[in-house]
């Protein structure tokens, strides 16, 4: 059955709810063909390429098959990067907002004793990166008992990057009655072998016809020297003038220093790379995709996963020697059937690398020619009027769930020997409200946190001011 529609799947009246605010309106090749055999509990190999719309077809199946009740995690999501494990939170929260999915992401370069706190709360899904994971299965602050569903995904990429070790070490000390399924852009080698290894009759989903890159982007190379490839920069983005646009170079110390230079020529930029301190890479992230800057200069810590809407041109700065690499950096355009353009820097030592990327493309390159001093000149008063105009931020999908639910404060958690039920129960016997009207509860040492839904927020917090909870009086407010 070819499913056109969310409403096909027959989906919880929760997770129907949440797809619609977030305006998920037709299923994409790789959900439609993915989201049933998920929902069927089935194992499954995916080859898919990126922005293909792979997390929803695998996050939507999981929101709606993960039992609310359970505390202990059900679900287990294995990422290469924190970043993509971050989004990855962050959509399945969004998808799961009103049947109260709790996700929860690990990761390192973040406070071990923090996890292992949130760990030991109601939580439904975990996303990490392997070796956070491994982690915590070695402390045993991870419980694996009720793992029902592991999810590998970006696998090619995650082996690439040495984590196969740690992935297997992983799998072997999960549940055998699990469900498990691999996502990966290219099936081969180690991704092969895992997938004969350790999962039951696996299904191959191959999504036709896509190649390793869509068809909505428009590849160009342009040969230039080490030298002058600033000036080059600058005249393409001058005529071409892009809304959002990745600017990806091979080392930090090169980020930094394009930085730089884009900063004095008034150009609205940040920068992103591994050197960073995460919160401030992941404030960088935020704002891109809020559109409060145009350009990202970027190594190849923003190539993988990361779903971005609307950047309409990405800039090989510095050529990847990948061919892989390459597939992924192009892939931030072009998404989700939007037109966009690749425009590679070629120095004569680079080169080499084009023969084996066109090879895996498919196709060749054609080589552009740079702009002319008429081109930049009849551009350049458009291109100034855009660069000092204010962006139009755009909205996150988490603000729009959220217009309805509350977020309600109280001065009171673990240590006053409090619990998520002790909450529910006091809340639940205000008039005219039930348990669905309680979203998720994060019960913290000296603090809890309760999202109120369908807009009773300020109806439980004036309420809430004179009852007790478990027969103490607490402060409560709305959160900051």
């Amino acid at each position: 059955m070819n499913r056109t529609d969310f409403n096909d799947y027959q989906l919880s009246e929760e997770i129907t709810r949440a797809l619609k605010e977030l305006k998920y309106q037709q299923p994409t090749e790789v959900q439609q063909r993915v989201i049933p055999l998920a929902l069927d509990k089935k194992d499954l190999v995916v080859k898919s390429q990126t922005g293909s719309g792979k997390t929803a077809a695998f996050g939507i199946p999981l929101c709606e098959l993960v039992e609310w009740e359970e505390n202990k995690p059900q679900a287990l999501i294995l990422t290469p990067t924190r970043e993509l494990a971050a989004q990855i939170k962050e959509d399945l929260t969004n998808i799961g907002r009103f049947k109260r999915v709790k996700a929860t992401a690990i990761y390192g370069k973040q406070p071990f004793k923090r996890q292992q706190q949130e760990l030991k709360q109601k939580t439904h899904i975990v996303v990490g990166t392997p070796g956070r994971v491994y982690d915590h299965i070695q402390k045993e602050t991870l419980s694996l008992e009720k793992i029902s569903y592991l999810i590998i995904d970006e696998a090619d990429e995650m082996f690439n990057m040495g984590f196969l070790e740690q992935v297997e070490g992983i799998i072997e000390v999960l549940p055998t009655n699990r469900v498990t399924s691999i996502f990966s852009a290219t099936i081969r080698g180690d991704v092969e072998r895992i997938s004969q290894t350790y999962m039951n009759e696996p299904v191959l989903v191959e999504v036709a016809g896509t190649g390793v890159t869509t068809a909505k982007i428009e590849h160009s190379l342009f040969e230039v020297k080490e030298a002058d490839k600033l000036g080059l920069l600058m005249d393409i983005t001058t005529v071409e003038n892009p809304d959002s646009c990745i600017i990806f170079c091979g080392t930090q110390e090169k980020v930094n220093d394009l930085f730089v230079e884009l900063k004095q020529a008034n150009y609205s930029c940040e920068k992103i790379h591994g050197g960073l301190e995460q919160g401030e890479r992941f404030s960088v992230m935020s704002d891109f995709k809020r559109g409060k800057f145009r350009y990202l200069v970027a190594t190849d810590v923003a190539a993988r996963g990361i779903d971005i809407e609307d950047i309409s041109l990405v800039i090989n700065y510095d050529l990847p020697s990948e061919k892989e690499s390459y597939v992924h950096r192009t892939g931030r355009t072009g998404r989700a059937g939007k037109e966009g353009k690749a425009i590679s820097f070629v120095t004569p030592f680079e080169k080499k690398y084009i023969p084996p990327i066109e090879k895996y493309l498919g196709f060749s390159i054609p080589v552009g020619e740079a702009p002319t001093r008429v081109d930049v000149s009849a551009n350049k008063a458009t291109f100034e009027e855009k660069m000092h105009k204010l962006s139009v931020l755009k909205k996150d999908k988490s603000a729009v769930l959220s217009k309805d639910i509350m977020k309600l404060y109280f001065n009171g958690g673990k240590r006053k020997k409090l619990r998520a039920v002790d909450f529910v129960g006091t809340i639940t016997s205000i008039p005219g409200i039930t348990a669905e009207d309680i979203g998720i509860i994060s019960v913290e040492q000296i603090a809890t946190y309760v999202d109120i839904l369908n807009g009773k927020g300020s109806i439980v917090l004036q309420e809430m001011k004179t009852r007790t909870v478990k027969g103490k009086q607490l402060k409560v407010h709305e959160a900051r």
